[in-house]
């Protein structure tokens, strides 16, 4: 039997993590309640007392917040996620050998006396989203999400101008 095609190749297939799937479903989550928001709206502002009207207005503005909400954080988080393969492919993403407890944790002791090395690298670097991205793991891994979330928004910025 003659073959006609390469039976080694394969089709490209797309990964789809669990974080991806539960991302997808707590946005699922959040469209169904905007849309019951916005009946909610359309029937109070039906009604003829000024109270239910101006409530009925509120709840028009909800859906509209909760929308640019969730477009910005699946934005951010799919920047994110294309820095973090490009930085993968150079060989440039912080190797995450910090020790933990045993409960998972990375002990903070650590985490901090690592943190000074990225920090200074940014601090060397500060037009390089690269090393903003870095310092944003390592705050991560510090337990300062609210500075990681600002230094990761400092290397989407950089990495769009760039």
């Amino acid at each position: 039997m003659a073959e006609t095609a390469n039976t080694s190749a394969k089709a490209p297939t797309m990964k789809i993590s669990k974080t991806k799937i539960w991302v997808a479903l707590i946005a699922l989550l959040l469209v169904f309640y905007m849309v019951v928001m916005m009946q909610r709206a359309v029937l109070l502002l039906g009604d003829s007392d000024w109270v239910a009207k101006l409530m009925g207005a509120a709840y028009l503005v909800i859906p509209f917040v909760a929308a640019w909400a969730l477009v910005a954080e699946i934005m951010f988080g799919a920047r994110t996620e294309k820095m973090a393969r490009i930085l993968e492919a150079e060989g440039g993403l912080p190797e995450d050998k910090l020790p933990r407890t045993p409960g998972g944790r990375i002990v903070r002791a650590a985490a901090d006396a690592e943190f000074e090395k990225y920090k200074l690298e940014a601090e060397a670097a500060p037009e390089d989203w690269r090393s903003w991205f870095r310092l944003s793991c390592a705050y991560d891994a510090a337990g300062d999400r609210k500075r990681a979330r600002k230094s990761m928004r400092d290397a989407i910025a950089l990495f769009k101008q760039a």
